[in-house]
């Protein structure tokens, strides 16, 4: 069982990416790590430190239920400049296994994301 991201366009061959819930949460948790929080802290995620205590154009994706609910185009396009800087600077970090994973996992996220900003459609969950 896992957790796929997909354009909400109805188009079965459009981009998407997956994830097994433990990966995405890895990769949730890493997010928020390079965003200088640890997202274990936060309210949902088991902390109790609120979302507004935190700055990062990442939120839409890190404050985010797993498999339901979607993201508007205007928020991938906010998350997108970011994802890419993040990209950019885990390229230059020593390469874990899982970093690696990461970095691809990142790289699939950003053409979805790019997919849903130019064809002006959701990013679902499911």
């Amino acid at each position: 069982m896992g957790l796929c991201l997909f354009p909400g366009d109805g188009d079965l061959t459009s981009p998407d990416v997956s994830w097994s819930y433990s990966g995405f949460k890895a990769f949730r948790q890493r997010l928020a790590q390079s965003e200088g929080f640890a997202l274990p802290d936060m309210w949902g995620f088991g902390g109790d430190r609120q979302w507004s205590e935190i700055t990062s154009t990442l939120e839409p994706l890190l404050d985010h239920p797993d498999d339901a609910g979607d993201l508007s185009a205007a928020d991938c396009a906010r998350v997108l400049p970011r994802l890419a800087e993040i990209i950019r600077k885990w390229e230059t970090e020593e390469g874990d296994p899982t970093l690696l994973r990461h970095i691809e996992d990142a790289r699939q996220l950003v053409i979805v994301l790019k997919f849903c900003v130019d064809s002006n459609v959701e990013l679902l969950f499911g």
